[in-house]
């Protein structure tokens, strides 16, 4: 299981970068869950991981939670993916329909396949689909079906501190990952979660976990801290 952390800034970065995480995932938290970040921040987080680490790490940027705006998202996409993302996340937040979802990343998957067929979209969908109104993460098999992407993710859309183990059991968790590996994807798996979760995770297996809130010390809103990713990145891999 590779372990993503979600930093806000190069500060950040160095730290993520210390724990020995796989995937520095950029990211604004506050602009909600999946909050873009700036092109300019993406770069400099990729130039810093090339001095650092070489080619060993990766740099995925989240792009937004977004509603039907497939022409939007697409060019934050490119946008992502020209500043140096290697993954580009985008979130179904208020996405209500399969076909809505698939216009979106079809978009998505274009304007960032047509300029480097190589970097991977995640299509992030949400374990509290339910109170927000989102479309179900268990459209997926559908979904994956019609369109290119590349990594299936699970978060939470609303971060109040409830993780998506709290939204989703872990046997639904388990069709959702078993759902998105017949499709030849890979699976990821966020959402307020905590040290103490970390043995329900291994059940479900997903291929990435992601995390900000739980390497902050609890409260996404505080600094990422070295030493809680270094102790997480051990808890992975044992």
């Amino acid at each position: 299981m590779k372990l993503l952390v979600s930093p806000k800034d190069v500060e950040e970065a160095k730290a993520v970068i210390r724990g020995n995480a796989d995937i520095v995932d950029v990211k604004n938290p506050k602009e909600g869950s999946l909050g873009a970040n700036f092109p300019w921040v993406i770069k400099s987080i990729k130039e810093l991981v090339e001095e650092e680490k070489g080619d060993g790490v990766k740099i995925s940027a989240a792009i937004g939670d977004f509603d039907y705006k497939p022409g939007t998202a697409s060019l934050a996409a490119l946008g992502a993916a020209s500043a140096g993302a290697e993954y580009i996340k985008v979130g179904l937040f208020k996405i209500k329909t399969k076909q809505e979802a698939i216009d979106l990343l079809t978009g998505v998957v274009k304007a960032v396949k047509d300029f480097a067929p190589t970097k991977k979209i995640v299509s992030a969908f949400y374990s509290d689909y339910k109170r927000i109104n989102s479309i179900s993460p268990f459209e997926i098999a559908a979904i994956g079906k019609e369109v290119n992407i590349d990594v299936a993710m699970v978060d939470t859309g609303v971060k109040d501190g409830r993780s998506t183990l709290e939204f989703l059991s872990e046997e639904e968790l388990k069709t959702f990952i078993s759902e998105s590996k017949a499709l030849g994807l890979e699976t990821a798996l966020a959402g307020s979660l905590k040290f103490e979760d970390i043995p329900a995770i291994k059940e479900i297996k997903p291929d990435i976990l992601g995390v900000r809130g739980m390497v902050c010390g609890g409260n996404r809103e505080d600094k990422v801290r070295a030493e809680l990713v270094r102790e997480l990145k051990k808890m992975v891999v044992e």
